[in-house]
């Protein structure tokens, strides 16, 4: 039987048992923010920094994140490796922490993030201090130069951000997966909880969800559903569920009962 307690999600040291990851954008109104962290019980939660009120105001977001939750902030924005190690460094300045999610986008067109300035800023920012969760483009090469530099975790998108297709990207991640010790969270496309089973079922070790909770007609009970979703993937990949068969299989035996009886 499979513990709970058993299979956290560890990242740089520090234990988690939810595998949900939740981001904050296009949330039609904040409060909806703290009901889904309630709902789904996810332990981190992703903000821009451009969307924290540094003056702590009355609808500054980090008021409705609890405190046990730990922050991650993105970099979002940031077009290089300069310009998201001086999003992070102002976080820290700000209170947020050191948990940083490396987003470097300099495509207008498609939001591909841009790995090499991704692995630049890495490595800047783990000698810095931060512990660094870099979102990427699927790539072996890429995933195993931003675990050299001491990157916490591997964030490859599953389809285009925002686009609720699901991923895409299947086979590269399976290869991170099979390949790269740190955790690889994915990040950037999942439109349905199925999708992120499929996930989970593959062997990744978490999935960060933002648009699909955040634009749904009921954000809180999306939220849930996810967490389920994350849940019974997970439990499914640890069962060691068998693989698909190119045939028909019974599960009964067709022989011994009807063709015996003369």
């Amino acid at each position: 039987m499979i513990s709970k307690k058993s299979d956290s999600l560890i990242i740089a040291g520090k234990k988690f048992q939810s595998r949900f990851l939740l981001g904050t954008g296009k949330f039609r109104n904040k409060s909806d923010v703290k009901s889904c962290i309630n709902s789904s019980g996810t332990q981190i939660v992703t903000v821009a920094l451009r969307r924290v009120d540094v003056e702590r105001h009355e609808e500054n977001i980090l008021k409705y994140i609890p405190k046990n939750v730990t922050l991650l902030i993105n970099t979002s924005g940031a077009r290089n490796a300069k310009e998201a190690v001086r999003i992070a460094h102002l976080a820290k300045e700000s209170g947020c922490g050191n948990w940083i999610k490396i987003e470097v986008i300099n495509d207008s067109k498609y939001l591909l993030p841009d790995n090499f300035e991704t692995i630049k800023a890495a490595e800047q920012l783990v000698k810095d201090g931060f512990i660094v969760l870099p979102y990427v483009s699927p790539d072996l090469n890429v995933a195993r130069e931003l675990v050299k530099v001491g990157s916490s975790t591997v964030m490859p998108l599953g389809s285009l951000i925002g686009s609720r297709q699901g991923i895409r990207t299947k086979e590269l991640i399976q290869i991170l997966i099979d390949e790269i010790d740190v955790p690889i969270i994915v990040d950037a496309g999942i439109g349905a909880p199925s999708q992120a089973a499929e996930a989970m079922e593959m062997g990744a070790d978490a999935v960060l969800i933002n648009t699909a909770v955040a634009t749904a007609l009921d954000p809180v009970a999306a939220a849930k559903s996810f967490a389920l979703a994350i849940t019974a993937g997970r439990l499914a990949h640890l069962s060691g569920m068998a693989q698909r068969a190119a045939s028909a299989q019974a599960s009964s035996p067709l022989t011994g009962f009807l063709y015996e009886q003369s």
